[in-house]
């Protein structure tokens, strides 16, 4: 009972993250029309480290060790990569497609995870991936087949460095004695150093000039995005295996509110052809998604079946 709790309790908090990831898209893409990407990320997480550096002193005010510092520092690198693909991207397509195309990191994530531990997915989990491909391809071609914006391949790039980040996440934090504060404090501070070394002049400068709707919209990517969000994420990546806690992040929904934020609130259209496209990532992914978790837990009780050091194995890959 107490472990169906505890997993309902994940899925829980990470589909509130799926709404605020969904969400923004659209933000982030109204922040490039007024600086560039490296500023928005800069004071993103300058937001978001100020956020976590308090919490850090009520909550935690212990020195991390050696390896707690550099996974703190690596993931933040990774992240890092991850979001400067995602705002360069957005920049430069629909907040809706930027949405949907990320959300194939559900795909890659199971696939990344196969092929570290060469054990293959079965044949219905391509067909899966091959459905979300096509629905891809369908959804960047808007109104007419044409040929993909830098910004839908960016985002296909980000959502190929996420899986990698998400897996290397699992594999770095899983079982470890490390704060999930202190980590996260760590990567966010990283991440907004990066953006700074882009621009320093442009990040000290720009303060001055910003509308209190600016400021809302980097304190909603700080705060809600960043700080609420990468916390929730640690500590269920680091309850599961990372292909499960990605699967059960997305749950299908990040996607989707994307697009209901897009075209709601930003006015976005996709065409018939886009509506097919999401319609069909959305189902891949959905689809994928169950067949890999149908999957690890065959695999699970096959290997409890055979020795418990083989079980605990299962659950720490």
């Amino acid at each position: 009972m107490k472990s169906t709790w505890d997993r309902l309790n994940v899925d829980i908090a990470l589909l509130a993250v799926a709404f605020v990831w969904g969400s923004s898209y659209l933000v982030a893409k109204d922040l490039t029309t007024v600086m560039s990407a490296p500023a928005v990320l800069g004071w993103r997480f300058l937001v978001a480290s100020a956020a976590l550096g308090a919490l850090w002193l009520l909550r935690v005010r212990r020195i991390p060790g050696r390896a707690e510092v550099w996974t703190g520092v690596l993931l933040g690198l990774t992240q890092a990569a991850v979001l400067f693909l995602e705002t360069f991207g957005v920049a430069h397509t629909q907040a809706s497609n930027a949405g949907l195309v990320i959300s194939l990191t559900v795909i890659f994530t199971p696939l990344l995870d196969s092929l570290a531990s060469r054990r293959w997915l079965p044949p219905s989990f391509f067909i899966a991936a091959t459905v979300s491909v096509v629905g891809v391809a369908l959804l960047v071609t808007g109104g007419g087949f044409r040929t993909p914006t830098v910004g839908d391949a960016l985002m296909l790039g980000a959502a190929a460095v996420r899986a990698g980040h998400v897996t290397l996440m699992g594999a770095l934090t899983a079982n470890k004695p490390y704060s999930s504060i202190t980590v996260t404090l760590i990567q966010s501070a990283i991440c907004a150093l990066v953006g700074i070394a882009f621009n320093p002049a442009e990040i000290l400068g720009s303060a001055a000039h910003f509308s209190s709707s600016i400021w809302l919209n980097l304190a909603y990517l700080g705060l809600a995005c960043s700080v609420f969000a990468f916390l929730v994420q640690l500590w269920a990546v680091r309850r599961t295996s990372a292909s499960r806690a990605r699967a059960s992040l997305l749950m299908g929904t990040e996607p989707v509110w994307a697009v209901l934020v897009g075209v709601g609130l930003g006015g976005e259209t996709l065409g018939w052809l886009g509506v097919l496209g999401a319609t069909l990532i959305v189902a891949g992914c959905y689809a994928g998604q169950k067949i890999e978790a149908h999957f690890r837990a065959a695999r699970g009780a096959r290997a409890g079946a055979v020795t418990p050091t083989q079980m605990v194995q299962v659950s720490n890959s």
